[in-house]
């Protein structure tokens, strides 16, 4: 067969070619063999990387006991807790194009003829999948897995209780901290990180289980060697990533992560990586399969359970089976196994068949009625706003309160810890969006700290920013147009009255037009002072609503 590869290593003009190949330790016979990227996003300081040196060489055993030859190399990677809550919080999404970027510039560099991507945290997923849509190579993901929950207190914990105990002020908090993270692994509840490794396998870009298989369980390790050997059945059949990810495919995977009750930045993350399938993913097809598709699933934060009691129960496609009466779900979908969903969901066996029942409801007697996440429009947010409504307690998803605004996250932080944050208030933090922040940080350490002072159900948050996937609470953010380019946020004033309603999918700034009028007439957007790349950003990037993409 003929290879992408050959173009580096075939004729009398690639003698120059081969010569640097045999440098590297490539012999004759491997000559012949497809070349296989590996894309390992390793490295020492993000818990849910720790280990993927290890995946990554169970990745390269089976690509060579399929007849490939594997070629390694790495991405940067950062870690969104410890970026959090200072500037270091403005590099998470532009990381994300740069990660695309870097793995698009080396496989086309190095003509591969196919790729295993293994990436594990918040943007470091999106950034690998959205190099699979612009190369159209033969592509599996194996995601690096979650993390077990720590055990303090007589109870299970996770980073989120850490960032709560902050506002608690709780006198455990040493013991909390130290064994709240147990090991290696993306963080133990329904974050972004884990939530993005749902939405691969929902995508069909991963084997089925990969998504939950935990980062210490030998289970990833087999899956991370079945993913190098199927990756050259794929070459061989010519089976590249826009062959299986399709517009259906991104249906299936919002219904997935609606009934899952994902965290709120897939509303950033899918639309940017349809983009580079070519495909377009409307802010409004999330709240469209919101209203009819149930949430089955109650995970941290908004609920009781952990990734490891998803797991097993069957994780991904447990919910696909759930979820195959309804229309949202398209089982003739093609996936990396070369079969489709429907057929892998043929082949699954739900080995805990009590703890599935306990753990997954149904489609009849759902969790919540409606999917986890709610995009919410009005005077406040034209272009839309995306809160976790499954996260919500009930007695706020209606509320109406008077705006305490903020300039920065570090300013209502401050107010928060001060305990100048009382029930009833409107918190509006604005200039945070993808141009104003520029980066679009989150706002985690004050929705923690809020929720910490048992304010969560009494206590809103508005921002041009984003939140956590570990967020809870009535948390609006992507607030659309942002502040830096004149929307409405930018003219809210302290007292102002805000009326929430999240079931009829309304955010509301009760200002009448005249005030708001002679509002935007005296405002001046901030000055900048940016170098480097996040003046870059800044300049380029695109709105939220449509996936804060780079153009």
């Amino acid at each position: 067969m003929e290879l992408r590869s050959d173009r580096i290593k075939k004729g009398l003009a690639r003698a120059p070619h081969r010569a640097l190949l045999r440098a590297t330790g490539i012999t004759d016979f491997e000559m012949d063999k497809p070349f296989i990227a590996v894309v390992n996003s390793w490295n020492d300081i993000i818990p849910g990387h720790i280990h993927l040196d290890k995946i990554s060489e169970a990745v390269k055993a089976g690509i060579r006991m399929a007849g490939g030859v594997p070629f390694e190399f790495s991405t940067i990677g950062i870690c969104d807790g410890i970026a959090m809550n200072h500037e270091g919080m403005r590099y998470p999404m532009p990381s994300r194009e740069l990660i695309a970027d870097s793995i698009e510039i080396m496989v086309r560099a190095h003509a591969f003829d196919g790729m295993v991507l293994i990436p594990s945290c918040d943007k470091i997923v999106p950034g690998h999948l959205m190099a699979a849509g612009r190369l159209d190579l033969p592509a599996i993901a194996v995601t690096g897995g979650p993390m077990l929950p720590g055990f303090v207190g007589d109870r299970e914990e996770d980073l989120i209780s850490v960032f709560e105990a902050v506002g608690e002020s709780r006198d455990n908090i040493r013991n909390l901290e130290g064994i709240a993270c147990p090991g290696a692994g993306s963080c133990s509840g329904l974050f972004t990180a884990n939530t993005m490794a749902c939405m691969t396998e929902a995508l069909g870009l991963s084997l089925p289980g990969c998504a939950t298989a935990h980062a210490i369980d030998a289970k990833k390790i087999h899956i991370a060697k079945d993913s190098g050997r199927q990756i050259l059945a794929l070459v061989h059949n010519n089976i590249t990533s826009r062959q299986i990810v399709t517009e259906k495919s991104f249906n299936n995977a919002v219904a997935v992560d609606m009934a899952i009750g994902g965290s709120t930045n897939t509303v950033l993350h899918l639309p940017a990586i349809a983009h580079d399938f070519g495909i377009t993913l409307p802010l409004s097809r999330f709240d469209e399969l919101s209203r009819t598709t149930p949430h089955l699933i109650n995970l941290r934060p908004g609920g009781e359970h952990f990734m490891i009691d998803f797991d097993r129960a069957g994780g991904v496609y447990a919910i696909i089976e759930r979820l195959r009466q309804s229309s949202g779900i398209y089982l003739d979908e093609l996936t990396v196994t070369a079969g489709t969903i429907g057929e892998n969901l043929d082949d699954m066996v739900i080995v805990n068949p009590e703890t599935n029942k306990l753990v997954i409801a149904t489609v009849d007697e759902p969790k919540h009625p409606e999917g986890g996440i709610a995009v919410l429009y009005g005077t406040l947010a034209p272009q839309g706003s995306v809160v976790k409504q499954t996260a919500v307690d009930p007695k706020i998803l209606k509320h109406t309160g008077r705006a305490k605004v903020f300039e920065s996250e570090e300013a209502a932080m401050e107010a928060i810890m001060a305990k100048k944050i009382v029930a009833g208030d409107v918190v509006v933090v604005r200039y945070e969006g993808p141009k104003g922040g520029p980066g679009m940080r989150e706002m985690l350490s004050p929705t923690s700290a809020i929720a910490g002072m048992g304010l969560i159900d009494s206590v809103a948050l508005i921002t041009d920013g984003r939140f956590s996937g570990g967020t809870r609470g009535p948390c609006i953010g992507h607030v659309s147009p942002e502040a830096i380019v004149g929307g409405t946020i930018a003219f809210v004033e302290d007292g102002d009255t805000i009326e929430i309603d999240i079931p009829n999918r309304r955010l509301d700034l009760m200002v009448d037009q005249d005030a708001l009028d002679k509002r935007k007439k005296a405002w001046k957007p901030p000055e900048s002072k940016l170098s480097g790349v996040l003046e870059r950003y800044q300049r380029m990037v695109g709105d939220a609503s449509e996936g804060s993409v780079i153009s």
